[in-house]
């Protein structure tokens, strides 16, 4: 009689009471998973707004005395804030528009003491005692200034976003003299972005103004 055991009558090998199956493995560390989510979920707003508050008490501010557009201002600022935050959240001056946030569009452009400058990118802390022009302060009441008629005249704006910077960016050029030719005016506002694409007419605006036109 034979005593061969056939392999499809033979037992299943059998796994190590220490050893889960794969099925286990999966639905216990999923069960685990969601715990951990579903606890990071709970406690997430409120160490969140834990560590707000802390940074909020912790921040660094300073005063700082400036006149904008001839007017005087003091006022307590965070130290790590821009002039055009100052200007538009503090000073409710919001002509001055937010484009990139990095100094490469344009449409921040202010003055500071007859200089042209991104306001994005400049520290209002270090700006004590200094003279702020923006596009607000360019009308002499409701006589626009040079410019200002001058880009009504010419049409040099559509969705008038960049438009702002693009004026005071033009009146710095005025002021610096850079406004011999038509090369030399876009040369000189190159750094203003327009998007609408009204760069012919923004040139012949000052043009105008300067009196090349």
């Amino acid at each position: 009689m034979s005593t061969e055991t056939s392999e499809s009558a033979a037992s299943p090998p059998t796994r190590p009471p220490s050893t889960p199956s794969r099925r286990t493995f999966i639905a216990t560390t999923s069960a685990a998973g969601g715990v951990i989510a579903a606890g990071g979920l709970a406690a997430g707003p409120s160490l969140l707004g834990v560590d707000e508050a802390a940074a909020v008490e912790t921040s660094p501010g300073s005063r700082v005395s400036l006149t904008v557009n001839g007017k005087r201002h003091t006022v307590t600022v965070d130290n790590r804030t821009s002039l055009l935050d100052l200007l538009r959240e503090h000073l409710g001056l919001t002509g001055s528009k937010k484009g990139c946030n990095a100094g490469a569009c344009g449409a921040c452009t202010v003055l500071v003491d007859g200089r042209r400058i991104n306001s994005c990118l400049t520290l209002a802390v270090r700006l004590e005692g200094a003279e702020v022009t923006t596009v607000e302060g360019l009308a002499k009441g409701d006589q626009l200034h040079p410019l200002q008629q001058a880009f009504i005249d010419q049409d040099a704006f559509q969705c008038g976003y960049c438009t702002p910077g693009q004026i005071v960016s033009g009146v710095g050029c005025m002021q610096e003299g850079h406004t011999g030719s038509a090369e030399e005016i876009r040369e000189w506002m190159s750094g203003n972005i327009c998007r609408c694409g009204c760069y012919v007419k923004i040139v012949r605006a000052v043009e105008q103004a300067s009196g090349r036109k």
